[in-house]
């Protein structure tokens, strides 16, 4: 009896193991998509970015999760673009955020594209390993979640965001606006592995 619940113990914790790195394959692969898109529009735009402010970026995140919200509930859209390319749009505007956050806004594109791209590296790998470590704990659980549970959770944290930065950015027990646009990343790309590899429950 004790072999047996030894053996069921071990075999968790290689399938526990072997799951996480399928996950971190899988994070590899949507952020390498995402990181690309904001590679080209680098290469077309600049780092035009760097004049908008926080609230803005976080409006621009509200905008895309509106509407996956709009049309996981309508079912039907009349412009030919589906949820896909707005949880990357989700993705590229928090690393954004995030810069911003960091560097403070701006009144020019102040910045080189290389720059841009170092910082936004830098700021996906800390959500990354926030996810990692999550991950651990949580033990998979978001692959039992719904593609619209991320859809909600991202409007909660724009919520969220928007309170904080309404208040200046005082809290009394919450996280600050990074660990929101953190937060925001790491269910996009959720949302994204789902679509990407078929796993949507």
């Amino acid at each position: 009896m004790l072999l047996r619940i030894w053996f069921v113990y071990l075999l968790r914790q290689y399938t526990s193991l072997f799951d996480m790195v399928d996950t971190k394959e899988q994070f590899e692969k949507v952020i390498a998509i995402c990181r690309g898109l904001f590679e080209k529009k680098l290469s077309d735009y600049g780092p035009s970015w760097r004049i908008m402010r926080p609230k803005s970026v976080t409006d621009q995140i509200f905008i895309k999760v509106n509407r996956i919200r709009s049309l996981e509930t309508k079912g039907v859209a009349l412009v030919d673009e589906g949820i896909k390319p707005e949880f990357i749009a989700i993705v590229n505007y928090g690393a954004i955020g995030l810069i911003q956050l960091e560097l403070g806004y701006s009144d020019a594109s102040d910045i080189t594209s290389e720059e841009a791209l170092r910082l936004y590296d830098k700021h996906i790998t800390i959500a990354k390993e926030l996810m990692y470590a999550k991950n651990h704990d949580y033990d998979e659980a978001w692959r039992s979640m719904r593609i619209s549970s991320y859809t909600d959770l991202i409007l909660m944290k724009i919520y969220r965001t928007k309170e904080i930065e309404d208040n200046k950015g005082i809290t009394l027990v919450s996280e600050g606006v990074d660990a929101n646009y953190m937060d925001m990343i790491n269910y996009a790309l959720f949302g994204l592995i789902k679509l990407e590899f078929g796993e949507e429950s």
